[in-house]
This record gives structure tokens, C-alpha cells and sequence, in this order.
């Protein structure tokens, strides 16, 4: 499926959280299927943090397809002869929508640390204004990791429109110890000689430290079984140590692979902004608690979790499955025996096809 990115321009002013307002917002943003004649086929696929528009099928000339290829399509979890689906790039991002290598109308440079900081509450209301745009009038939401968060600020902020939610290794708010891991991320970049305050866009760029910062938030993605299994205390290319402060290890040279190929693609202004938003997010200190924060929600909820995701347990899942219940909501909660950590939302698609697809039949 050779798909193509498209662009929408939301010209008035976005006034944001933090009190500030943004214009002219371009949206990069695919579709995949045909929206029926009500307007009510229509799923919309969040990404997670480093993700974009393109989630499925292949741009001329591209070798790989989207990042959830193996659950859209025709047969597939999100069946695109039944649905239409859409996936945008989100504010903040730096894959066609406007974030803060976009440029500034007002000086016509990038905007670097003076684009205003967001959270997930805005990225919502952003997406808002493009379905209303493709003239969607229901809505099925769905994501993994920060995508799920996403799913859940949609089902409060548009209860009206949202009819199904799809969780899938999320959270509600984040733990104490995933802020820290954002923390380190964030100052392994702001550290970088080459940062200059954000304003980097025509010299060197903070290579290393948004390396570093992939890397920190990549073992988080894995857990302890699966990195024993891929690399256990394998040497990298030779059976003894090397006795220097090189690359001596497997696990090593997995992670500063993912460092090197993640700067080619990512921009580090994007990647402070977006970690800083998923910090911000916390349902409950928004209504005063989880249960009356689902209380006038008319969706149906599907919640999965992975049995060895650290980064966003199955705990916190069932917390969300508790208010849900709590306020006597239709929700179905499935927890995935896998050995892929946090990953596993974007590799166990078998398991999770049955189950999206069973969800989706049942409406």
C-alpha cells in the first residue's frame, strides 16, 4: 500500500494550558480507508513519543512501512475495509507538524525555546480540529504508551464524540521513576555543548546529547528477560575485554546504535517538549480524582497491558479499569503475557489483533 502525508493549516489562534496561544499550525496527517457516508467509521491512531503520521504502508521509494504496518490494513486489527483511519503527527513533533523547528512566522526563524510548552491536553484539541476538518462525527480513539494518554484526554475532553477508547500499555498518570528517566533524557540534551539554548538549527546540532537521551529511554522500553535473552553478557566482536572505556558489550553497541539512527530522524528541541508534556499528564489532579474524572463518560474502553512492561505496569492499567468500573462503564481489560517489556505494544500485534478486532466486531 503506497500511502502519501498530507497537510492541513489551522489558521486561528490555539489558546494553550499554559495561557499562551498558537497560530497557523500546520498538521502532517495520513488516512488509510474511506470515511462512510455518517461519518461514523472513523478511528484515529495516536503515536507514542518518537512516532509520526506515518503509521502504515509505504512512501514511494521507502524500504520499511509505517510503525504500526502489522495492525492497519485490510484484514488487519484496524481494518481499512471497514474503517477509516487516521494518524497525524502531533503539535510539538517534528515530522510535519508545527513544533519547535517549525518557523516562527512573526521572526521567520525556527522557534526553537520560544515555541510554548504544551501538553497532551493541547495535542488533543490540535487533532480536534482536523477531524472536524475530514468531517468525522464518531469516533474511535486508540494508542500505545503516549498515544494511550492521548486516547484517554480525547474520551474527557469529547465525550459527545468519542464512542470506543482503545488503551494499550498506558498509563493515567506517570510514576515518580519515569519522570526521572524523562529528567535525564532532557538534561543529557540541554547539556550538550551544541545545544546553544535551542537554537542550533544551522550549526552543529546536540547530537550527543539526544543520543544519550535515546538511549537512557530505550532500556526503559525493554526489560530484564528480554535483554537477557537478546544479549545476555555477550562481548561485542571478541571473547575477552578490551580493557578500555570502548564498546566491550553487546547490550553497548544495541544502545548506541539506537542513539545514532534516533538523531537522524528526531529533532531535540521535540524530543524536551514532548517528554515534558507526558510528565504534565495526570488525569486525576486535573479532576480531583480518577473516578470523577471517567464519571460522565458515555465510551466503551478496552485496556490492555503486558505482563513485563515496567515503564507502565499492568497496575496502573488495572487503576484505570477500577475507576472506569467505579462508575459502572463498559470496559474489557486484557492483560498480554510477553517477555518484550514496554516494546511489546508494537511487536505482540498477533495477540492484540484478536483482541482489537473482537472489540471493534462487538459495537
Amino acid at each position: 500500500m503506497i500511502v502519501e502525508t498530507k497537510y492541513y493549516t489551522i489558521e486561528d489562534n490555539i489558546e494553550l494550558e499554559s495561557g499562551r496561544s498558537l497560530g497557523n499550525i500546520q498538521v502532517a496527517y495520513e488516512t488509510y480507508g474511506k470515511l462512510n457516508e455518517k461519518g461514523d467509521n472513523a478511528i484515529l491512531l495516536l503515536h507514542a513519543l518518537t512516532g509520526d503520521a506515518h503509521a502504515a504502508g509505504y512512501h514511494k521509494g521507502d524500504s520499511r512501512p509505517g510503525w504500526w504496518d502489522d495492525m492497519v490494513g485490510i484484514d488487519k486489527a484496524f481494518d481499512t475495509n471497514k474503517y477509516f483511519v487516521i494518524c497525524s503527527n502531533m503539535l510539538g513533533g517534528c515530522k510535519g507538524t508545527c513544533g519547535p523547528n517549525s518557523i516562527n512566522p512573526q521572526t521567520g526563524r525556527e522557534y526553537g525555546l520560544s515555541f510554548p510548552v504544551i501538553t497532551i491536553g493541547d495535542v488533543v484539541k490540535v487533532q480536534k480540529k482536523l477531524i472536524d476538518y475530514l468531517g468525522v462525527k464518531k469516533l474511535t480513539v486508540a494508542g500505545g504508551s503516549m498515544g494511550g494518554m492521548q486516547a484517554l484526554q480525547w474520551a474527557l475532553d469529547y465525550n459527545e464524540l468519542v464512542n470506543r477508547v482503545i488503551v494499550i500499555a498506558s498509563t493515567h498518570k506517570l510514576s515518580a521513576q519515569s519522570i526521572a528517566f524523562n529528567a535525564v533524557g532532557r538534561n543529557a540534551i540541554l547539556q550538550d555543548p551544541n545545544f546553544q539554548g535551542g537554537n542550533y538549527y544551522h550549526s552543529k546540532k546536540p547530537d550527543k546529547g539526544l543520543a544519550i537521551a535515546r538511549m537512557v529511554g530505550h532500556i526503559t522500553y525493554l526489560c530484564q528477560e528480554a535483554m537477557q535473552n537478546k544479549f545476555d553478557r555477550r562481548f561485542q566482536d571478541k571473547d575477552t575485554p578490551s580493557f578500555d572505556f570502548g564498546i566491550d558489550f553487546e547490550v553497548e553497541s544495541y544502545l548506541a546504535h539506537q542513539g545514532k539512527v534516533f538523531v537522524d530522524r528526531f529533532d531535540a528541541n521535540s524530543y524536551l517538549y514532548i517528554t515534558k508534556a507526558v510528565d504534565y499528564f495526570d488525569i486525576a489532579q486535573k479532576y480531583g480524582s480518577l473516578e470523577a474524572a471517567f464519571k460522565d463518560t458515555q465510551a466503551k474502553y478496552l485496556i490492555i497491558s503486558f505482563s513485563s512492561d515496567w515503564l507502565f505496569p499492568s497496575s496502573q492499567s488495572k487503576e484505570l479499569c477500577r475507576a472506569l468500573m467505579y462508575n459502572k462503564k463498559d470496559v474489557s481489560y486484557c492483560e498480554i503475557e510477553s517477555p518484550c517489556g514496554h516494546d511489546a505494544f508494537l511487536l505482540e500485534y498477533q495477540t492484540q489483533t484478536k483482541i482489537i478486532a473482537s472489540f471493534l466486531r462487538s459495537e
